[in-house]
């Protein structure tokens, strides 16, 4: 599989767009992660959208953002209408397409968990993009179950006796991988060349592939949209997110820093964690410096 991978970058990537024109906020992580997906899958892509911020950003009636096929499923459904889509296009006898879905951290985590983990089951031929914006931005910024520790929500309020969300992020990058699937990976959209060539992996797999990709969003986070970009490289420096693959029943790290960037720094340039004290964010350094010490020690690294 590795040897049809060609490494993709600005230079060479392809200059057609097919996710334009949307109404998405400005700084966007979750347009930033369809839009270089659709890039690499191209015209023969098949996406698939519940109800969320890009759905309701891209299906603007009497126009659409999509520049290929593209359908909206229930808010639990991507997985099963994704299994849907493939199954048709096989019957059609359809080559070299792709049925691909994007969904939020709520869609994915909580309320389409049991579709995706069905599709897996199955193994149909289908890739599943999670974009992690870490609560359900659409419908109001509410705490979903990859919300961090510490974030304020509407659900989670902050104050004298909360810090914000009392839970940590589900670990569904190994939720998924427990399943045994073909290829899973994580990635960030500040790092698109990596998130890229991930897509272009899960590309080629027979059967099903999921890609849970860090998405920025300056309107649920309270950050200037110009931030975006440098907010979703510093979560990945400062090691509260990890970039990793899982292929052939192995993990496998894509970064393994010897030091981290700033935590405090990172959370303090955020609106939704400004009410954070020094116990609070050395409580958030502790469970990561926790988390890649099992990743280590378990992946055998």
């Amino acid at each position: 599989m590795n040897s049809k991978i060609k490494k993709i970058t600005a230079r060479n990537m392809t200059g057609k767009e097919y996710f334009y024109g949307h109404k998405a906020c400005a700084g966007c992580g979750g347009s930033v992660a369809v839009r270089l997906a659709l890039k690499v899958l191209g015209d023969k892509t098949y996406s698939v959208l519940p109800a969320g911020c890009m759905s309701a950003v891209g299906f603007i009636f009497p126009q659409m953002a999509f520049n290929s096929n593209a359908i909206i499923s229930t808010f639990p459904g991507t997985a099963s209408m994704l299994s849907g889509v493939s199954v048709g296009a096989k019957a059609l006898g359809l080559k070299d397409y792709f049925a691909v879905g994007f969904a939020g951290d709520g869609g994915t985590a909580d309320i389409g968990l049991q579709a995706l983990s069905g599709a897996i089951d199955r193994n149909d031929r289908i890739l599943y993009i999670c974009y992690d914006n870490e609560a359900y931005m659409n419908t109001g910024i509410q705490k979903s179950g990859l919300t961090p520790y510490g974030t304020r929500t509407t659900t989670t309020p902050a104050g004298k006796n909360l810090p914000g969300s009392i839970t940590n992020k589900k670990n569904l990058f190994e939720i998924i991988a427990a399943h045994g699937i073909e290829y899973a990976a994580t990635a960030s959209v500040g790092y698109p060349e990596d998130y890229m060539r991930k897509v272009q992996k899960a590309s080629l797999c027979k059967g099903t592939s999921f890609i849970h990709v860090y998405a920025s969003c300056p309107t649920g986070w309270g950050t200037a949209s110009d931030s975006a970009i440098e907010l979703a490289k510093e979560v990945v420096d400062c090691g509260l997110w990890v970039q990793a693959e899982y292929e052939d029943g192995e993990f496998k790290l894509n970064k393994n820093p010897k030091e981290f960037a700033s935590v405090k720094n990172y959370l303090k340039s955020q609106g939704r964690f400004k009410h954070l004290n020094d116990d609070d964010i050395e409580l958030i350094i502790k469970s990561r410096d926790l988390k890649w010490e099992k990743i280590r020690k378990s992946w055998d690294i």
